[in-house]
């Protein structure tokens, strides 16, 4: 099995949002670090929003941000999202199906089989534990830290934002 750019895309714009988690990161931030194009990441980042794992900002000041605590985000939850529309097998789809041995074949069951498993073994696993105490991810996927603005008075006084 083999996942598709968009999973794999999807888990890092996840990890990403994660690791930056005190801020709204901007597309192409993501995409600039996840190395993949700011097209292709509008239509994950879109599909992250409509199954709730995410929050899109517009505007200026927009961007996104997780939706729900990196504990409640599993590994599987997000690739069935992105992968399930797929067919493992041509048997899986009885729209497209023209297999002749579809119906006296055991492998589709324990193909069922596995796949389920596949996902049971990837709901095991949230967000949390692939961001968690890694500093090497981290490193790689860390912004720096935002300016604070500066605001002058009429008085030359320096104000802060709130």
């Amino acid at each position: 099995m083999r996942l598709t750019t968009r999973s794999n895309l999807a888990l890092r714009t996840l990890m990403f949002c994660a690791v930056n988690a005190d801020r709204v990161v901007r597309k192409h931030e993501v995409a600039r670090l996840c190395n993949a194009s700011e097209n292709h990441l509008a239509q994950v980042v879109h599909q992250l929003a409509t199954h709730g794992f995410i929050n899109t900002l517009r505007g200026r000041s927009g961007g996104l941000r997780l939706a729900r605590p990196i504990t409640q985000i599993t590994v599987g939850q997000v690739l069935r999202v992105f992968e399930s529309p797929l067919p493992l097998a041509e048997c899986f789809d009885p729209a497209t199906n023209t297999c002749p041995l579809s119906s006296a074949c055991l492998l589709r069951l324990a193909l069922h089989q596995a796949l389920d498993a596949f996902y049971a073994a990837l709901d095991q696993h949230s967000l949390s534990d692939l961001v968690a105490n890694n500093s090497a991810l981290e490193m790689v996927l860390q912004l720096p830290a935002t300016p604070t603005a500066v605001i002058y008075s009429k008085r030359g006084e320096i104000k802060l934002p709130a």
